[in-house]
This record gives C-alpha cells, sequence and structure tokens, in this order.
C-alpha cells in the first residue's frame, strides 16, 4: 500500500467481538436517516440528528454512536462543500452560479445516496464508512 493510499483511504470500523443487538443496529439507522431532518430545519438537522444520537448513545451502545459520529462527520463535510458553493456562487457576482448550480445538485444527490446506503448497512449490523468524508469528530 503507497502512502498516497493511506491518505485517501478511509479507516477501517471499529472491530467488535460480538455482532450489534438490534437495538443497536436501529439506533445506528436513526443516526443516519436523522440526517434528513436538514428538510425541516433548513439543513442545520442534517448534522444536529446525527449529533444527538452520538451524544446519547455514544457511551452506551458503541455500533450506534460509531455510526451516528460517521453521519455527523459526513453531513459537516456536506455542509461545508454547500457553503464553498454558495460563497463562490457571491465572489464571482453570481456567475459561478454557472459551476456551482450542477455540482450543489450532484452534491445533494450524493448526499441522499450516501446516507441511504449507510442507514441500510447499519441496518444490516454493518459499519460503512462514507467516502470523501473530514473527520472532524473523533
Amino acid at each position: 500500500m503507497s502512502e498516497l493510499d493511506n491518505l485517501t483511504a478511509p479507516p477501517p470500523p471499529p472491530e467488535s467481538a460480538t455482532p450489534p443487538s438490534s437495538e443497536e443496529r436501529t439506533w445506528a439507522l436513526f443516526g443516519h436517516l436523522s440526517s434528513f431532518t436538514a428538510f425541516v430545519t433548513g439543513g442545520l438537522g442534517g448534522m444536529l440528528g446525527p449529533l444527538v444520537v452520538w451524544l446519547i448513545k455514544r457511551d452506551t451502545m458503541p455500533f450506534a454512536g460509531d455510526q451516528a459520529k460517521e453521519a455527523l462527520n459526513f453531513n459537516i463535510t456536506v455542509f461545508i462543500i454547500g457553503c464553498v458553493l454558495v460563497l463562490f456562487s457571491i465572489v464571482t457576482f453570481g456567475i459561478g452560479l454557472l459551476l456551482a448550480w450542477p455540482l450543489g445538485i450532484a452534491l445533494f444527490v450524493g448526499w441522499v445516496v450516501l446516507t441511504i446506503i449507510a442507514a441500510i448497512k447499519a441496518n444490516e449490523g454493518t459499519a460503512y464508512r462514507y467516502p470523501w468524508t473530514l473527520r472532524l469528530v473523533k
């Protein structure tokens, strides 16, 4: 494995001797799907939902806490990218919308698809790592 692979590959999920319980898988599913509260909160819920699940379950349910933290990091990354696209459009006096609009749509579709994939994997008891995610919350 080259040094570049170490930089771009997401860290492996934590190993567990026992598979997660049904309740833990359900909370992990909620950790990912709570991102969709962004639709009713103007975007802020995309980070608030996983944050709440992570804060509540990180000590009692390691799998659910790990998956909520992963969802939180992913949503922070998506939020940062969205802010950069908006700032780019403002700085270029709207001309940047020619690039920002299609990228914003691709970002939105990717966010929805990857969140659904992560929720399905979490419900199966498999730890999911989002690609291209800044892992700011450790």
